[in-house]
């Protein structure tokens, strides 16, 4: 009867007969839930442990992936650049086979025009030393 009056005045007995505002049930509830919120936030400091660590890969991945990149992009300028040196190389060179082209037309007609010279002044040694 005592613990009735006590209970409807919001005052209640624990398992060691101390008296307690608390209902020792409600008490008892609110033990587990800290027990379970200080589990909770451990499982959460482990969490952001490990997503922490997964960032720090994920951006270590990406920094390599942006150095292949430009490393990539480097490479694919350096091609691009050697092609139009061989390019313009290519022209200069064309440029060259036709000055020589025409450099060897040039000593060609000079050539069959000093064998006609040289024809003419044989035929006229000739008939110079026909005539003697």
């Amino acid at each position: 009867m005592a613990k009735d009056i006590l209970g409807e005045a919001g005052l209640h007995f624990d398992e060691l007969n101390k008296l307690r505002v608390l209902d020792p049930e409600v008490t008892q509830q609110t033990i587990e839930l800290k027990e379970e919120c200080k589990d909770f936030v451990d499982k959460i400091g482990q969490f952001q442990k490990i997503v922490g660590g997964l960032i720090e890969l994920v951006d270590q991945l990406a920094k390599e992936a942006e150095n292949e990149k430009m490393k990539a992009i480097g490479a694919r300028n350096l091609l691009k650049s050697i092609a139009k040196q061989r390019e313009a190389q290519q022209q200069q060179l064309q440029a060259l086979i036709v000055e020589k082209k025409m450099q060897l037309e040039r000593y060609q007609v000079e050539y069959e025009a000093l064998c006609k010279v040289e024809a003419e002044e044989n035929e006229f040694i000739d008939q110079f030393n026909f005539q003697k």
